[in-house]
């Protein structure tokens, strides 16, 4: 299945706008300033991997085959077994990462007969709505899960992940959710002096979701599986503030270091032509307990607009910017900080959470903090979709309690 939600052309290192088109269920505490103290020690070069991890891969369309190949790139995994819904793709994908064939599988269960090849860790590469089953299976399984954003498309399938995670630590196992943004080395610096204080108190932030949209041809359910055409269907991915602007939004809960706890707006479907139902713009305010302001702006048009993915923060004394491209700083205050340019995020990021994986695993290391802050960011898109849907205010607590379900008639597809 073509399954990441970034548009991408996999032999270029570049990040273009086409190539991108791509919590916890008490009170909000403090989240670290970095999304894994373990993280932070291997964004400098690693040494030469100490054993090769049996890895199987699953979704192999798109960034799933190019980032199964940055896998075996770092030298310490082995491609044991394939599996993606389309038998050719997963024919395709296997041959090119040397897996034999009998070891290549395919249908919706597919996943499950590479969970039983003998394999010790499994990266999962598909739209949102199918992650909690197998990511729950995996971690029965005894295996260590690495796995695309966002982790669910809806609550139910957010705690569902929440809770494999919290097994997968208790069972000493490793659970890394794939965010590229928070292994960034001027965001990790940026992020630490606003907490210290840099910039004063903050007062507002601003995250922006900018992009060309997806392709949106009237096809089949199974046909939408290809191409990111899923990104269109709100249960299969999780809306576009879901899958493409939940880089910003989580910039954002990382900088308050608080999961939103409500939030009003508006959406819609300005597209030409639409046949998803996932609306392609959105005004979003957020609410925190802390009583900042946060404002999220979300476009995916194509109407030659500048790509963003962005979080501004202004404090009472400075004001700051991360992104996942473009110019990182801190203006003014106590500490300022000429930050840099972020480029190719999309593939050094990677790279950084496939080391970080490796090194948890041979190392004996299951906090998984990447967790934490993927539900919380998760729940925070849940939650200003709905709320910009509806056209109403609606609190956190309102959307756990209703812990509403996304359903897909699967029933006619290949078992």
């Amino acid at each position: 299945m073509n399954h990441q939600a970034t548009c991408h052309q996999p032999d270029q290192d570049s990040l273009t706008r086409r190539r991108f088109l791509a919590g916890t269920l008490g009170a909000a505490v403090p989240l670290a300033a970095s999304s894994s103290t373990a993280q932070e020690a291997v964004l400098t070069q690693a040494p030469a991997p100490s054993r090769r991890i049996r890895t199987g891969f699953v979704g192999l369309g798109g960034r799933g085959l190019w980032i199964a190949k940055l896998f075996l790139e770092h030298g310490g995994y082995e491609a044991s077994a394939v599996a993606d819904y389309f038998p050719e793709v997963a024919a395709a994908g296997g041959r090119e990462l040397g897996v034999d064939a009998a070891r290549c599988f395919s249908g919706l269960s597919g996943f499950r007969k590479v969970i039983d090849s003998g394999i010790e860790a499994i990266v999962l590469e598909v739209p949102p709505f199918f992650l909690p089953e197998m990511c729950e299976a995996a971690v029965e399984a005894g295996l260590h899960v690495f796995m695309a954003k966002p982790v669910a498309s809806d609550v139910p399938g957010a705690l569902r992940v929440e809770a494999a995670a919290a097994l997968a630590t208790r069972k000493n196992r490793c659970f890394l959710v794939d965010y590229q943004a928070p292994t960034e080395p001027h965001h990790i610096e940026i992020v630490s002096r606003i907490r210290e204080g840099a910039i004063g108190s903050i007062a507002h932030v601003e995250s922006r979701g900018i992009c060309e949209g997806f392709g949106d041809p009237k096809v089949s359910l199974e046909e939408s599986l290809k191409d990111l055409i899923w990104v269109n269907h709100v249960a299969l991915g999780c809306d576009y503030i879901g899958n493409f602007d939940i880089h910003a939004v989580d910039l954002a809960v990382w900088v308050l270091g608080e999961r939103p706890v409500a939030a009003i707006g508006t959406s819609a479907i300005r597209r030409a032509d639409p046949h998803g139902d996932s609306r392609d713009v959105c005004d979003v305010l957020f609410e925190y307990a802390s009583g900042v302001p946060h404002r999220h702006i979300g476009m995916g048009l194509r109407n030659r607009s500048a790509s963003d993915l962005s979080c501004a923060v202004s404090g009472t004394a400075g004001n700051g910017r991360i992104a996942y491209f473009g110019k990182t700083f801190l203006h003014g205050g106590s500490r300022p900080y000429a930050g840099g340019e972020v480029t190719n995020l999309y593939k050094t990021g990677a790279q950084r959470n496939i080391t970080t994986f490796h090194h948890d695993i041979v190392t004996e290391r299951s906090e998984n903090p990447t967790v934490r802050r993927a539900i919380d960011g998760c729940l925070a898109c849940i939650l200003g979709r709905e709320a910009a849907a509806r056209k109403t205010r609606l609190t956190m607590e309102q959307l756990l309690a209703e812990n509403t379900a996304l359903t897909l008639d699967l029933s006619w597809l290949k078992a």
